[in-house]
């Protein structure tokens, strides 16, 4: 089986890579979607390579868009299966992205958005070594008691959710922030007020400066 993706690419703004960003988008959606937010953090990260590869799967509840997993079926047991399933596709695009852009893991954040959270905050730490660091919007932690025993590495975290959110539940993050915390995660959460599911101007701040200052504490 063959775990490839792709999706839209952003070069550095300086001309070389020094770190990368892979943005994980959300159900339904594809790479497409938050390849451009790119160039909103260029100024700020103007080393990084920003990757964006559209999920494996089609989406089963729309016509069109894909998805990490399904949530036809939202059981906790479905869910973490359909997390697992697709596991392997991102850690094969983060191997592959790395080797050839000749970076470590530590250079590298993942941005991710939705269901694209959920599939970060289960894989990235799952991982021996930690990456740089994880931003989760409108997200939640499937699974989230597992955590504790499975982990493997522990990057920093941040976690951003609007606190008017119909689709996941602005709770989530909360859920999300202690099981993290439990299992010895430095993790940041903000609530954005008024906030429905999406991300707005003062969260992709908050997001960009995160991003920045992990980088350079390790000197990335």
């Amino acid at each position: 089986m063959s775990f490839e993706l792709n999706g839209p690419e952003v070069a550095p703004k300086s001309g070389k890579a020094k770190q990368l960003v892979i943005f994980l988008h959300g159900v339904g959606a594809d790479g497409n979607d938050l390849i451009s937010l790119a160039p909103l953090m260029q100024d700020a990260l103007p080393d990084a390579h920003f990757c964006s590869p559209d999920a494996p799967f089609e989406c089963d509840m729309a016509p069109f868009g894909k998805q990490w997993f399904s949530l036809q079926e939202r059981t906790p047991e479905m869910m973490l299966a359909g997390i697992e399933t697709v596991a392997p596709y991102v850690n094969t695009f983060i191997d592959t992205k790395l080797a050839e852009l000749g970076l470590t893991i530590d250079k590298l954040a993942i941005v991710g958005f939705s269901q694209g959270t959920m599939t970060a905050l289960h894989v990235l730490p799952r991982r021996a070594q930690p990456c740089a660091c994880i931003v989760g919007f409108s997200g939640a932690m499937v699974a989230s008691q597992k955590l504790e025993q499975e982990i493997s590495s522990k990057p920093d975290i941040c976690l951003i959710h609007g606190e008017a959110d119909p689709v996941v539940p602005f709770a989530q993050m909360a859920n999300a922030e202690a099981a993290l915390l439990k299992s010895g995660v430095k993790v940041e959460a903000h609530a954005r007020p008024g906030l429905a599911h999406g991300i707005d101007e003062i969260g992709l701040k908050t997001a960009t400066e995160f991003l920045s200052k992990q980088f350079a504490s390790v000197g990335a």
